[in-house]
């Protein structure tokens, strides 16, 4: 089986458990797009491990690939693979890294950082980890890419490209960054392969591989509420481009949402909630940036917005996250429509100027008042809250493959082993 494990909301929606539960069942783990500004937290144990660029595979020692639609920032990378290695996992032995991925640069970071401050009232809220400018480089074809690591010569001339063309009113000393960039090749070329021909030949021997997506469908370059989006396709339409492999090899896409939604940074929200209730939900479910740790806006589960995601990416199955949050509610809303202007909506519309004027439209559960943490049969979970997730498989249309009750790999209620 070949699976993509996508985000169906705004990102932050617990992938990184997910994808750890599965890849023991994989040959490879692929992340395809997105960079260092996403963070998938793993809790094994008494372990915390948060990752930023590497496949959540490599926990368990499952060959993990960094695909060509990744943007790449070698500092955060090796300082990722020294903090796994100090965790007992053989990074070197697992990790591959495909030539054509791309180079986040410093001034990626400064030109982000400036960008943002000219934008004043309307900004996009990003991480400033560079990730924008790295994808607009690489789209202007005027970017560095791994395999460039290894030619001092082309490597030069490429950032004089970069200099004449884009960054010529930035203060930077040329050739220490040069020398900087031929350092960082001596560590991240012996991991580099041709990754087309790497995860095609998986394919061809017939391999399982779980294709690791980052953020969530609604921050799509493409399908989410642009400009307040990722500069990626963090939906599962970005797997062919950002990993090389054929669409028609993708077997199921499994959308992975909390039973609550959440965002991080600027942009329209529609079900937010405000006050004590969000500060209540956001410190139940830790909902601080496992990159940034901003904190994020916590709001009601939009089942309106996730039936968009789920046509977007072709989804064939769901992973419910954070039930537990819930046990303390008295009462649990639910979107199932927007109106605007006073009309039901007969479509979600990725458009943030309509979506800032929509109003949900609410179906409200009972509480269960009852703890679920660490529950892992569904027979034990209080009727209200099987309520709550059948009423969700059925307005969606899709089953339910895994519901998580906690943090760690135990609590969770597996309804389908893959």
């Amino acid at each position: 089986m070949n699976l993509v494990v996508i985000g169906a909301q705004w990102g932050d929606e617990g992938k990184g458990k997910v994808i750890d539960i599965l890849s023991k069942k994989f040959h490879l783990v692929v992340r395809f797009q997105g960079g260092e500004n996403a963070g998938h937290t793993v809790i094994t144990g008494e372990k915390k491990i948060i990752l930023h660029t590497i496949p959540s595979g490599i926990i368990r020692g499952i060959p993990s690939l960094i695909g060509n639609g990744v943007v790449i920032h070698p500092p955060t990378l090796l300082e990722e693979i020294k903090a796994l290695e100090e965790n007992g996992i053989d990074v070197r032995r697992y990790l591959k890294i495909s030539r054509n991925a791309h180079i986040v640069l410093p001034i990626h970071r400064e030109a982000e950082r400036i960008s943002e401050e000219r934008r004043k009232g309307r900004k996009i809220g990003t991480t400033g980890k560079g990730i924008g400018p790295a994808y607009e480089d690489k789209y202007g074809r005027r970017g560095i890419r791994v395999g460039d690591l290894e030619r001092k010569e082309i490597l030069k001339e490429k950032l004089e490209v970069l200099f004449s063309e884009k960054y010529m009113d930035f203060e930077v000393e040329r050739e220490e960054l040069l020398d900087q960039l031929l350092e960082y090749g001596e560590y991240i070329l012996p991991l580099s392969v041709d990754s087309v021909h790497y995860i095609n030949f998986f394919i061809k021997e017939g391999k399982n591989i779980l294709f690791e997506g980052a953020q969530g469908t609604l921050l799509d370059i493409d399908f989410g509420t642009y400009p307040y989006v990722t500069s990626s396709n963090s939906s599962a339409a970005g797997v062919s481009s950002g990993a090389g492999v054929s669409p028609r090899f993708i077997d199921e896409v499994l959308g992975i949402t909390k039973l609550y939604t959440t965002r991080v940074g600027a942009g329209p929200f529609p079900t937010e909630i405000r006050g004590s209730l969000q500060e209540f939900i956001r410190g139940k479910g830790g909902e601080f940036g496992a990159t940034t740790g901003r904190p994020r806006r916590c709001g009601w589960l939009d089942l309106f917005a996730l039936k968009y995601s789920a046509t977007v990416n072709g989804i064939s199955a769901l992973a419910l996250m954070k039930l537990d949050v819930l046990d303390e509610l008295d009462e649990i809303k639910v979107a199932v429509q927007y109106k605007h202007r006073g009309s039901i909506m007969e479509s979600y519309l990725p458009d943030p100027y309509i979506l800032e004027e929509v109003e949900p439209v609410y179906r409200t559960f009972k509480g269960w008042k009852k703890s679920t943490r660490g529950v892992s049969d569904i027979k034990d979970l209080p009727v209200e809250a099987k309520d709550y997730i059948n009423f969700i498989k059925d307005f969606l249309e899709i089953d339910v493959w895994l519901i998580s009750t906690g943090p760690s790999r135990e609590e969770t209620i597996i309804l389908k082993d893959i």
